[in-house]
């Protein structure tokens, strides 16, 4: 379990540091998988810790934005 705990911290980090770098930055679960090389089990649970952190949400578009308190 720790092992699994690392590993979704090392990827909450390393995503919310390239949205925080890119302003703008919308994209979708495919490419994220692709642009850090996640499997689909592991993103999943990235995204939605993302989402209900309320770092991230899903567009309309099916794309990963950052949130913001206006939108």
């Amino acid at each position: 379990m720790l092992t699994t705990n690392v590993t979704l911290t090392h990827w909450l980090r390393l995503i919310r540091a390239e949205y925080l770098e890119v302003p703008g930055l919308h994209l979708t679960k495919a490419q994220i998988q692709r642009m850090w090389g996640i499997d689909r089990d592991t993103c999943d649970v990235v995204l939605a810790t993302l989402i209900e952190s309320r770092f991230l949400r899903r567009t309309e578009a099916d794309r990963y934005a950052r949130f913001s308190g206006g939108a």
